[in-house]
């Protein structure tokens, strides 16, 4: 019976899982949950042998035809051993599908392969209820087991790094120790023979311990677990109660076919299985199936413990020497550890050691021995260990060279220089006693920076007693240091009348003597590290150069400083005011003759009106230039003006007042300059005043012209050559046909304006406008007023010369007794002082100029009262309930009824009481009346003005009685709701401006409801962004948006439902205006499109 496995752990102390892991031999017996195989794979992966460090690709293919999604693949070593957790860099799975054949291609790649990756394999594929699964075998070539580790894919190769008990005992069955002992005996078994996994260990035992059911098949079945020596023979034998029974050899599930390795032997009843040369992929669960009985085993195969046949050798030598420690064991390629005082020695790229081995022997080299090196080192194998001491030792110290005493010139190389056997020894270097740390500045190479320097050396070599010591001696010549003051061009600026001190960084060994050559109010002052230059108070005369000089024994220096005195400008020359403006004025002046000596940064502006004494500046940023426009002054009040210069010092005094001047200015230029009027020999020009008028006021304006083509303008003033104070001026006596240029200038005690020119010529000729009738908005629809009220009409219009315009009521002439009418040169008024009903009617109003001719239509609704309603008579009655009917009255007023009052009253009493207001059918049943009561009714009719004077009344009376009474119920007809289309409002002739959105309006009765096309001259308007259309409550609406001249045109709304169809029309014009030669053109663009032309003034567009 073999020993239990467990889990391990490696000699680097990784915990690394075994067989012992997987699933027990007695769970072998009994039935998997996995589908029954079917054919999945159209290819299988085939077994393969690679050499140690080679790589290999296993591929399966699975059809996807009958497929819904991709199926399940796993890869196995062994029988347990996942490989989806142990992908990295020596195994990947990949997986590819190919859309064109539907097949699926898993692969599983092994790089550079190791020993221990050899076995048995196998891939799973599974798909919802078919399972399908392949077993093949690696084979790796060139075992070395001296070789780097095996890596995740070694696990029953991991039961040679079990450390070997170093007494050999006879082996012992430890299930049957277990098997007889106590449960609480269990534990303390498991520790004595090193088995960690005491939890599957129990699972086996429990599992063991169950009563066997009797075969049918076996009389007798394979044991639970076999163990073989690795290359020895194992045999598996199995005992049928059937002889005649068919037999299967499975290894992991997959049929085992005789081969050389694999024998199969019978002897009577018995059926045996022969492995010859067990190897670690031998390692693996082994059955046998009789019929349709099953019995299975597991197979451990055991490797020998590694011995060690030849010892470490001890070694003792010096530094730098080379160190090899041998040792030989009695396998090819084991695997072995090198220890240092019991810590596993690091063997990597940057490490000192080094690994080799050949065949039986095991070498550990130090190519560059130190005193570090020394210790014990061992190596470990799994039958043994070796020992052995290292001894490393300093070589004796010589010197060859020894430190020289050295003087050296402060800022030069220092280089202290010694030779000593052996040359690689480090050591510590000392100043004055004193460690001296390694660092940018001080190395094996020394440069002497400071005085600090200077000293006694000694050089400690490491290990050693011995010392090397030598004397340095700093020498310093004299210099000036005027870098570290930091002064431009060495020069020092000071403010006048201030004290100047400048100190002189100086050094030097010894102390420099310091020579100044200076004035008789300079004084001189030395110090150890520095000299001074003092003035007590600075003047412009101190401005200069001062030299110094320096002198010791190491030599001679000198440099020299500038002295610079500095102070406030003079004040600049008197400012000089050279133009004036209505609140402004431009000056300008000379810079002052001194400028202290810093360049002048500017100047500040200062003003005051002649009579104050308060100055106020004008500027708070500084004016670089001797140029400034003073501005926001008051008009006809004499103002003074002065200038500061000003530098890096500060402010001069103020310059002298100019002369005094006063602001005064022009009027600005005319506005809306257009023309107003033109004949055949005078043009009437308009304007506006100017948007500026200063102080002085306007006088008057002057009007100018010239005949095109002339140079100059010929001034024509209007009576007695005085200016005109008119904003309107006529220029008469001008040539016919002769094109004139216009312009106005404004006038004032400053001067004349600049002109306002007209840009184009004007022709003198009158220009024929033809007539154009302008309706007010609210008179494109019927005019309503009641009887009594006053109507006042003012219709504008357009054309020259003044239009003859005349009206018409109905096609005949209006009666001037009954209508006033009055026309001027642009509108025409229609006056009714008391309106009455006779008046209403549309009024025909024509316009004409010469052959042009327009029309305009205004519907004039008088309204009154209406009458009572006609032939109130009481329906039915029953129980509280009184049905009325009526008919319409006969006079409306001369406006559509809009509903009805309907009153009762009690015969007792007969005061009147109001049922109900603004009714609008002619049928009515009043409810909850009293029982009985005698009731009489009368009914009032009401219109836009209101009710009618007088009301209709019952002639019978209805009485309410009590109960008992049966009602008879009426038989009602259904009404026919449908009818075509009819408009109750049809389109308006509209007019409208270009760029203020334009809107038709028409309303329209149908049932059922009518689908509404719009077109502008009969063609329809279908998805056009211009247009907006809407339709609520059958009114329709079209909305234009911004037209332009080009919009114009015949409108028309159709409205067609089963029943029919309807059609109304408009005529839309829109006025667009632009300038063309001097006119003004207005555009007015209809079906068909008219144009007018005529000189109109700006005020007037």
């Amino acid at each position: 019976m073999p020993e239990p496995t467990k889990k391990d752990e490696t000699p680097n102390g990784e915990k690394v899982w075994s067989l012992g892991e997987g699933q027990a031999p007695e769970d072998l017996d009994k039935p998997v949950d996995t589908p029954p195989l079917s054919s999945l794979l159209i290819e299988r992966p085939q077994g393969g042998s690679i050499t140690v460090g080679g790589d290999i690709s296993f591929v399966a293919k699975v059809e996807a035809q009958d497929l819904l999604r991709k199926p399940t693949i796993k890869w196995f070593k062994g029988k347990w051993m996942d490989l989806a957790s142990k992908t990295g860099k020596h195994l990947q799975l990949k997986e590819t599908f190919d859309r064109r054949t539907k097949i699926h291609t898993f692969e599983m790649h092994i790089i550079k392969a190791k020993d221990n990756y050899a076995g048995n394999y196998r891939c799973e594929v599974t798909y919802k209820d078919k399972f399908d699964s392949c077993s093949f075998d690696l084979e790796v070539k060139g075992f070395s087991e001296g070789h780097e580790d095996a890596g995740d894919l070694d696990f029953s190769g991991l039961l040679k790094h079990r450390e070997p008990k170093q007494d050999e005992t006879p082996e012992v069955d430890v299930w049957e120790i277990l098997k007889s002992a106590r449960p609480d005996q269990y534990e303390k078994i498991a520790f004595e023979y090193g088995i960690t996994d005491l939890r599957g260990l129990l699972k086996r035992l429990k599992k063991t311990k169950k009563e066997e059911k009797k075969s049918e098949a076996f009389a007798k079945k394979l044991d639970p677990a076999y163990q073989a020596d690795k290359g020895g023979k194992i045999r598996l034998v199995v005992d049928l109660a059937d002889p005649t029974v068919e037999l299967k050899w499975y290894k992991n599930g997959q049929e085992i076919r005789p081969t050389p390795k694999f024998i199969f032997e019978q002897k009577g009843t018995q059926r045996i299985l022969v492995i010859n040369n067990c190897g670690l992929n031998d390692d693996a669960a082994y059955s046998v199936a009789a019929g349709e009985e099953k019995c299975t085993t597991e197979l451990f195969v055991k490797e020998l413990p590694v011995k060690i046949t030849k010892e470490i050798e001890a070694v003792k030598t010096t530094v730098n020497e080379r160190i090899e420690l041998e040792c030989e064991v009695s396998e090819v390629g084991a695997q072995v550890k090198w220890c240092k005082n019991g810590v596993e020695v690091s063997t990597g790229p940057r490490s000192r050691y080094r690994v080799k081995s050949d065949g039986l022997k095991h070498w550990l080299i130090i190519d560059d021995a130190s005193k570090e090196d020394t210790g014990t080192f061992s190596l470990m194998a799994s039958g043994g260990t070796s020992e052995a001491k290292v001894q490393v030792e300093l070589k004796p110290l010589k010197i060859i060279q020894d430190l020289q005493d050295m003087t050296v010139l402060l800022g030069q190389p220092l280089k202290m220089h010694c030779e000593i056997f052996p040359g690689n020894v480090p050591g510590r270097w000392y100043r004055n006693g004193q460690l001296i740390q390694s660092n940018d500045r001080i190395n094996i190479l020394q440069r002497a920076n400071t005085l600090h320097d200077a000293g006694d050396y000694t050089f400690v070599p490491e290990g050693y007693s011995q010392s090397l010591c030598a004397k340095i001696h700093i020498v310093d010549p004299p210099r000036v240091h005027l870098e570290s003051l930091n002064f431009p061009d060495n020069t020092v600026t000071i403010v006048a009348g201030n004290k100047l001190r400048v100190e002189i960084p100086i050094s030097g060994e010894p102390a420099p003597r310091v020579i100044l050559d200076s004035g008789h109010r300079v004084r001189a002052e030395t110090f150890p590290d520095h000299t001074s230059l003092t003035i007590d108070i600075a003047e412009k005369e101190d401005t200069g150069n001062y030299k110094i000089v320096l002198q010791n024994e190491a030599g001679e220096a000198g440099a020299s400083v500038k002295v610079k005195v500095v102070d406030i400008p003079d004040p600049p020359e008197v400012p000089l005011v050279t133009e004036v403006g209505g609140d402004w004025c431009s000056m300008t002046w000379e810079p002052p003759i001194y400028d202290g000596g810093s360049p002048i940064l500017g100047y500040f502006i200062e003003r005051k009106k002649k009579q104050s004494s308060r100055w106020m500046r004008l500027n708070f940023d500084l004016n670089k230039e001797t140029t400034f426009e003073p501005k926001k002054m008051i008009e006809g009040v004499p103002y003074e003006v002065r200038v500061f210069a000003v530098n890096a010092i500060g402010v001069s005094k103020p310059s002298e007042p100019s002369k005094a001047f006063v602001p005064l200015a022009v009027t600005s230029e005319p506005t809306m300059l257009v023309v107003d009027d033109v004949t055949d020999t005078t043009v009437t020009m308009k304007w506006r005043p100017p948007d500026t008028i200063g102080a002085a006021g306007l006088d008057g304006y002057l009007v100018e012209y010239c005949i095109e083509g002339s140079k100059k303008h010929s001034i024509d003033i209007v009576t007695n050559k005085e200016l005109t104070e008119k904003t309107k001026y006529t220029i008469t006596g001008l040539p016919p046909e002769a094109k004139i240029l216009v312009r106005v200038r404004a006038i004032n005690a400053a001067g004349a304006s600049t002109p306002r020119t007209l840009q184009h010529s004007i022709l003198v000729k009158e220009v024929i406008e033809p007539p154009k009738i302008r309706i007010p908005r609210h008179l494109k629809q019927t005019y309503t007023r009641k009887v009594g009220e006053a109507v006042n009409l003012v219709i504008p219009f357009m054309g020259k010369p003044r239009p003859k315009v005349s009206w018409l009521k109905e096609g005949q002439t209006v009666d001037p007794t009954q209508v006033t009418i009055r026309n001027t040169d642009c509108d025409s008024i229609i006056f009714i002082r008391k309106a009455e009903r006779k008046h209403s009617g549309k009024y025909d109003m024509k316009v004409e100029v010469e052959n042009h001719v327009d029309t305009a239509i205004v519907d004039i609704q008088i309204v009154d009262l209406p009458g009572p309603p006609q032939c109130v008579k009481i329906d039915e009655v029953w129980g509280g309930n009184v049905a009325l009917d009526w008919t319409p009255p006969k006079d409306n007023g001369n406006a559509a009824i809009t509903g009805y009052t309907i009153q009762k009253a009690d015969k007792k009493t007969m005061e009147w009481y109001t049922c109900i207001e603004h009714y609008h059918r002619t049928c009515i049943t009043i409810t909850e009346l009293v029982v009985g009561n005698e009731y009489y009714f009368r009914i009032y009719s009401e219109n836009m003005v209101g009710l009618s004077e007088g009301a209709t009344q019952t002639k019978d009376s209805a009485l309410i009685v009590k109960e008992g009474m049966q009602l008879k119920n009426p038989e009602y007809i259904d009404h026919d709701f449908k009818e075509p289309p009819k408009f109750t409002q049809p389109l308006i002739n509209t007019f409208a401006i270009a760029g203020y959105n334009a809107t038709l309006n028409c309303s329209v009765r149908a049932n059922p409801r009518p689908k509404v096309i719009w077109m502008k001259n009969k063609i329809a308007i279908i998805d056009d962004p211009r247009y907006r259309m809407f339709s609520n409550q059958g009114v329709c609406t079209l909305e234009i948006r911004k037209p332009s001249p080009y919009d114009g045109g015949m409108y028309s709304c159709k409205a067609i439902n089963d029943l029919g169809d309807a059609l109304v029309e408009c005529k839309l014009e829109v006025k667009g205006q632009f300038w063309l030669e001097g006119y003004l053109v207005t555009c007015g663009v209809c079906y068909p499109p008219v144009y007018s032309v005529r000189c109109l003034d700006s005020m007037v567009m």
